[in-house]
């Protein structure tokens, strides 16, 4: 896999991304890459959009992306489904403060392309309540799933902690985090089967964004018509001794 540019106006757009691989399931390797507006003097790009150029026949076709600016956009080929046939998997950086990130993943088995995941519908699909409770505590839950966890944050420090705890570890006034959507999206072939799963990282927020108290990990896997849970986390941070 590679970078390069092309068309030297600003204006035109530029290849921002390219790779090849066999997607569309002929065993010919196609050409797949990006396009995007580069902005001048500055990495964000515009416009981006998937192009997918038939090995065989030398026919493009262009997948417009609904979330379509940000930073470092790239590729991965592989395959999802487990038909044998390598998918596509896009990312782009948002460049908020969040660090959040736009995924999609496509097929295009027999040249049609096909939309498999949007971050947005996973952003939405799981909702979660992050509370303070007494005793250095921070319980958070997957209301969607019904699940819970306990997060102990009774190494945070004094400093950050008498801010939120009285002297008898009781909240001094309830306090609400929250969790936010995908920071990280990664594909990993925990079988080694040569099939990938999707792993997911969303930042768990206390009283304000910088104030990480951990991650959701998320691993997703294709059930033959969409991605499904199968199985969460909350990963935390360690402390030194």
């Amino acid at each position: 896999m590679y970078n390069w540019y092309r068309n030297p106006s600003p204006m035109n757009p530029r290849i921002v991304y390219s790779t090849w691989g066999d997607v569309n399931g002929d065993g010919i390797l196609d050409h797949v890459y990006l396009t995007g507006v580069i902005t001048p003097d500055s990495p964000f790009t515009q416009k981006i959009t998937l192009m997918i150029q038939d090995g065989r026949t030398g026919m493009t076709q262009q997948v417009p992306l609904k979330s379509d600016a940000g930073y470092n956009p790239t590729l991965f080929l592989g395959d999802f489904t487990g038909d044998g046939i390598k998918d596509i998997l896009i990312s782009i950086n948002s460049g908020g403060s969040g660090g959040i990130t736009y995924y999609y993943v496509y097929s295009d088995v027999m040249n049609t392309p096909r939309l498999l995941f949007d971050y947005e519908i996973f952003n939405d699909a799981y909702k979660y309540d992050v509370t303070y409770k007494d005793h250095y505590k921070v319980e958070v839950v997957n209301t969607t799933e019904r699940t819970r966890y306990l997060i102990d944050i009774s190494d945070r420090g004094k400093d950050y902690l008498s801010e939120i705890y009285d002297k008898n570890g009781k909240l001094k006034a309830p306090i609400e985090g929250w969790v936010n959507p995908l920071s990280g999206l990664y594909p990993v072939d925990f079988d080694g089967d040569g099939v990938y799963d999707l792993f997911g990282f969303q930042k768990i927020a206390g009283r304000y964004n910088a104030d990480s108290l951990g991650y959701v990990q998320s691993t997703l896997y294709w059930d033959k018509r969409q991605f499904n849970l199968l199985d969460q986390y909350v990963a935390i941070f360690g402390s030194k001794k």
